[in-house]
């Protein structure tokens, strides 16, 4: 019985060591290939956006022969989650990073350290309060809320009562838009006053409450800007249950087929379109640049278009849908 249970104990520490050692060849496999690794990490994966980042990201990859190692938190707001992903990627020593920043500030020692260690980053969608990067490829965010501003303020013609669903605080992007969003406002329709500004926490269904909180303490509210994917989810979902569509103006950020839906039937006025492809394609292609010795343009605008129903099926539009 002995004899048995010793040979069970030795087994076992031979799967153990084998499943060890399988890990570490596929981690070096891409190495052992000639291919460079590149860690893309996004800030979130729930959401059609950060699909299509890893569709552009995944493209290049292919294009450049370079592994793509792709990995981000559940949720956008699990920032010491992707403080870990950071770490780990540098622990196993990646040829470079690209990362977008769930916290302009809270990332900043990871992309310190990397810099630090010769792993260059480069940063999407997202700022950070650090210069250690290669390039920062982005939407110029404060540019989508000046627009959505604008589009608003013709809608209403100059006046009335508006809120602001965010995203949530220290997210620099998001945070860009709301500011541009509120400057436009306040600049160029005095008429129209921002009766409230709460955050959806990244969370559709956190939205969804967030807006009925809103729509419930304004029942005169003319517009309501949402400025991401989710907080757009959970106040396009708000407006209709009070069969508001019409009465609330609402223009959002970001495109998914049911969005896209929301703005032929009426439900959405307009939304913010962004290139999340371009940014996954172009983050990783200034990390390719770098490590062939190239200096990437430090900042990379990936473009800003509002779609509306008028304009919905130009070809313009259909390709940044697509």
């Amino acid at each position: 019985m002995k004899h048995q249970t010793t040979k069970v104990f030795f087994f076992l520490v031979l799967l153990v060591c084998s499943a060890a050692i399988f890990a570490a060849c596929n981690r070096n496999g891409a190495q052992k290939s000639g291919q460079k690794t590149i860690a893309v990490i996004p800030k979130g994966v729930s959401h059609s956006f950060w699909l299509s980042v890893k569709a552009g990201a995944d493209a290049a990859g292919k294009e450049l022969n370079v592994a793509i190692d792709w990995k981000g938190p559940a949720q956008e707001t699990d920032i010491s989650g992707q403080i870990n992903i950071v770490e780990d990627a540098i622990n196993r020593r990646v040829d470079g990073i690209v990362l977008a920043p769930s916290h302009g500030d809270s990332l900043v020692p990871m992309v310190d350290r990397a810099g630090r260690e010769g792993i260059p980053v480069t940063i999407f969608d997202s700022g950070i309060s650090s210069q250690n990067y290669v390039s920062y490829v982005s939407t110029d965010n404060r540019a989508g809320g000046v627009a959505a501003a604008k589009r608003m303020g013709e809608k209403l013609g100059g006046k009335g009562k508006v809120a602001i669903l965010g995203v949530k605080k220290g997210s620099v992007s998001t945070d860009e838009r709301e500011q541009g969003f509120e400057a436009t406002i306040k600049e160029l329709f005095p008429g129209i006053q921002i009766v409230q500004w709460l955050y959806g926490e990244a969370n559709a269904s956190k939205s969804l409450a967030v807006a009925e909180d809103i729509l419930t303490a304004h029942p005169d509210l003319n517009g309501l800007f949402a400025s991401n994917e989710s907080s757009t989810v959970g106040a396009v979902r708000a407006i209709r249950q009070r069969n508001a569509a019409g009465k609330v103006t609402l223009v959002g950020f970001d495109a998914t087929p049911d969005l896209v839906s929301n703005v032929k039937d009426g439900s959405i006025d307009s939304l913010v379109l962004q290139n999340p492809f371009k940014m996954g394609y172009e983050g990783v292609k200034t990390i390719v640049d770098k490590l062939n010795g190239k200096t990437p343009e430090k900042r990379i605008d990936t473009g800003v278009k509002l779609l509306t129903k008028d304009n919905l099926d130009t070809p313009e539009m259909q390709q940044l849908l697509k």
